[in-house]
């Protein structure tokens, strides 16, 4: 007899993202200076306060089990944490903490859809978005924001995508991979698409805290009470506090629908780690200067990584405004030969320049752009540095 596995798993696949760092890891670990620029994870430590913090829960024994849906401590910084940065009220009740982001999209995507529901979701995107939607028996539609249009799509864009099926829009401002920020007129616009559709906006809002300039972070649930209904707002630590590792993501959303994402997550996961919910505690209620710090080292790397492109030949990026990524146009360079070889794609574009040039970059054909790829700027200058003249010694020999 032959036992046949999920369909639905096999289906999945693996992230490019972390597939890459896994590989750039193992070239390091062997001895070669590989500069990597594929995972977004800040290279800061997680904040002394922060660590002190977890280090007290221990000690106080705070290692059993919490409620499922996160400690009441924790809501109420989450919820004043939404009151005053995002000008959105949600009750302590409205709110589930969760294992970190990717959890939390996942509770959203499970509380939400049903077979055959319809998810809208613009290109770029990150690459976990269609792979969640689909595993929670959804279909992802995908519209795309050209490099003409900011990487950005428009209101009239999900209008043309929406049909019968159309359950949730997903809107990731700033985004991973394009660092590009929907304005407030923007989100006015798709607001108002949504309310006449009666659809739900899944807002990931996880880099809200990376934003360069003096642009403005706007959450769309905070826009007008319409909107505010038919929202399910996505944050966490990971990005802006350095935490990635300490699992810990959280949303806003109706009653009706914490509750139902309460439920789901006390049969998959119980409670998140307790002693990451009493970090984020002290995380979201302590010392905000470190967060300042980080953003204004960000800035430095962004600015440099944006200024030496401009210089390089055949590739192009357009200013991040948020988060911290570049995402880099290789349309000129993949008609170019490199061995005999034309370049074509740019997965081979980063095996090429792995294998021989010992940089790392993420090809964004999982992201729904196959002539892009993805730049980090969550390690060093210095790396950065070496990184970008080992990338342009590779163009010029194109």
């Amino acid at each position: 007899m032959s036992l046949e596995l999920s369909k639905k798993a096999l289906a999945v696949k693996p992230s490019s993202t972390l597939a890459i760092t896994a590989k750039a890891k193992e070239m390091r670990a062997a001895g070669i200076n590989v500069v990597g620029f594929g995972a977004g994870e800040p290279d800061f430590d997680t904040p002394e306060n922060v660590c002190e913090a977890a280090i007290q829960a221990i000690h106080d024994g705070f290692t059993k089990y919490t409620p499922a849906s996160g400690i009441l401590e924790l809501k109420k910084a989450v919820s004043d944490k939404f009151a005053a940065f995002n000008h959105i009220h949600y009750d302590t009740d409205q709110i589930v903490i969760s294992n970190g982001g990717k959890h939390s999209l996942t509770n959203i995507c499970t509380a939400l859809l049903n077979p055959g529901d319809e998810v809208i979701i613009p290109a770029p995107y990150w690459l976990s978005y269609p792979e969640m939607v689909k595993l929670a028996d959804g279909v992802p539609v995908f519209i795309r924001g050209n490099k003409e249009q900011g990487y950005k799509v428009s209101a009239r864009q999900i209008q043309d995508a929406i049909t019968p099926k159309t359950k949730a829009l997903i809107l990731n401002t700033p985004s991973n991979p394009t660092g590009m920020i929907y304005t407030r007129e923007e989100l006015l616009d798709i607001a108002d698409t949504v309310v006449k559709n009666d659809i739900y906006v899944i807002a990931d809002e996880m880099y809200e805290y990376l934003v360069y300039g003096g642009q403005e972070h706007v959450s769309i649930a905070s826009l007008n009470e319409e909107i505010y209904r038919r929202t399910i707002t996505c944050s966490g630590l990971a990005k802006g506090y350095a935490m990635t590792g300490w699992r810990i993501g959280y949303t806003g959303s109706s009653r009706e629908i914490a509750k139902i994402m309460g439920s789901v997550q006390s049969h998959a996961t119980s409670n998140p780690n307790s002693i990451a919910q009493k970090a984020a505690v002290e995380a979201m209620t302590g010392p905000q200067h470190t967060v300042t710090a980080m953003l204004k080292e960000f800035d430095k790397r962004r600015k440099y990584m944006c200024e030496r492109i401009r210089q390089m030949p055949l590739i192009s990026a357009l200013e991040p405004k948020g988060a911290f990524y570049v995402f880099a146009d290789l349309t000129d360079a993949l008609d170019k030969t490199y061995g005999g070889e034309k370049i074509g794609t740019a997965a081979r574009f980063a095996q090429i320049l792995l294998d021989e040039f010992q940089v790392a970059v993420v090809p964004c054909a999982d992201f729904g752009f196959d002539d892009h790829i993805r730049l980090s700027y969550a390690i060093s200058l210095e790396q950065i540095q070496l990184g970008l003249d080992r990338i342009e010694s590779f163009l010029k020999k194109l």
